[in-house]
């Protein structure tokens, strides 16, 4: 079979379970925007920031060292399991022990117990079995597909359920963990091999060595997600943290998947085909680009010229006040779309560094300028905050990919 006919078939799966849970998720987002105050999506969104700061400073870059590596991996994957289940406990205790300082830092008693409870989350997820990367690295896109659309099915679900009965915050907190403890059951019944409890340190020093540039890539791309979102809560309240979260999960949603879709699909087939021939490496890069282009930019128009109408479609008139940031974080939307389709073949070709360095440019734009937009624009000034950072990374991104492609040979892993 062709790789462009496992890319199509891969797309087709990873596109769609990307649509169906994002579609899972704006439902969910209009369900829950219905029955919760913009103040509990604000409570919300502090916890998962410590909860994904936490998971993004203990992150070994296993995962995607291992789709990049040619040989057999099962002889990493108990090892792998142990540094999980021991990341996972590390995690709970971090949350445990810094929750009264973030709520502290946030102003906000309520968020509290909250943290207190998320840290169940990384616990539970640290037992998750690591084979489930070989969905990706052995082109099985469909098991990912059900495998991951099983956990997100399961989050919306019980965070609804719990939201009708508790009219809290916590609801959100409950499907999380529900849906991890699912997450984890599934991945031990449906994957093999089923990990053990063995470590031998020289299967993991390897990948661990080149693990380190992803660690640091994500550092970066959290500081740059979650940035803005820190000021905002910091210097305004929980209800405008809460509107600023939803407008941009709103404005991302569309054009981001695609991205992600094809980024999830093309970096392994991108692995098999850069030992190969840097030519075809090259023509598979610009169709995608091309493709992701003819994408993006209609789902980026709608959300520019229409934000007033599709918040109250989606969310309600109470979140009105999210129609202006949202048209401002649509442009947002599309230059972070476009800029991050090279990250895949970065990743491919070995190169993590790239994105690493991308990534660094990217946040230090944002840091700049978002402290004095936010003091003096509000939500909208923390809007054009993201997308000044994301501007001044192109060129970086740029000259990395020209480089890559001149390339006349490229080194395995």
């Amino acid at each position: 079979m062709g790789y462009t006919t496992v890319a199509i078939k891969g797309i087709t799966w990873i596109g769609a379970l990307r649509g169906s849970t994002r579609i899972l998720a704006i439902v969910r987002t209009a369900i829950l925007a219905r029955i919760l105050a913009p103040g509990d999506f604000g409570l919300f969104g502090i916890v998962t920031l410590v909860l994904s700061l936490l998971e993004i400073l203990t992150e070994t870059g296993i995962n995607i060292v291992l789709v990049q590596e040619k040989k057999d991996i099962e002889k990493y994957i108990n090892s792998a399991w142990i540094v999980s289940i021991l990341r996972g406990i590390l995690i709970a205790l971090l949350i445990l022990v810094t929750a009264p300082f973030v709520s502290s830092f946030f102003r906000s008693p309520e968020s509290l117990n909250l943290l207190f409870l998320i840290s169940l989350v990384p616990f539970v997820r640290g037992f998750i079995n690591p084979s489930v990367v070989k969905f990706q690295k052995e082109l099985k896109f469909h098991m990912e597909f059900f495998y991951s659309f099983l956990g997100l099915f399961t989050f919306s679900l019980s965070s609804i359920i719990f939201a009708l009965i508790t009219k809290d915050a916590i609801s959100l907190i409950f499907g999380l963990i529900i849906s991890a403890a699912i997450e984890m059951i599934a991945s031990h019944i449906i994957v093999v091999p089923r990990p053990k409890l063995e470590f031998k340190i020289k299967y993991l020093s390897r990948v661990i060595h080149r693990g380190k540039w992803v660690t640091l890539s994500g550092i970066l791309d959290y500081l740059f997600t979650e940035l803005d979102d820190i000021i905002v809560g910091r210097l305004m309240n929980t209800v405008s943290l809460g509107i600023y979260q939803v407008a941009y999960k709103i404005s991302t949603l569309p054009i981001s998947e695609v991205t992600q879709v094809f980024g999830k699909v093309t970096f392994p087939i991108y692995v098999k085909i850069s030992s190969q021939s840097v030519d075809n490496l090259k023509r598979a890069f610009l169709r995608t680009t091309l493709v992701i282009f003819l994408i993006v930019i209609p789902f980026g128009a709608v959300l520019f010229f229409f934000p007033r109408e599709i918040v109250l479609i989606v969310l309600g008139e109470k979140w009105l006040a999210a129609a202006d940031v949202l048209r401002i974080l649509a442009l947002f939307g599309m230059l972070k779309a476009v800029s991050t389709i090279p990250f895949a073949i970065f990743l491919a070709v070995g190169k993590q560094e790239y994105v690493a360095f991308s990534n660094l440019v990217a946040t230090l734009g944002l840091a700049m300028v978002v402290l004095p937009l936010v003091s003096m624009y509000g939500l909208v000034g923390a809007a054009f905050s993201a997308i000044f950072g994301t501007v001044i990374s192109v060129p970086v991104i740029i000259f990395f990919t020209v480089k890559i492609l001149r390339q006349k040979k490229h080194d395995g892993f």
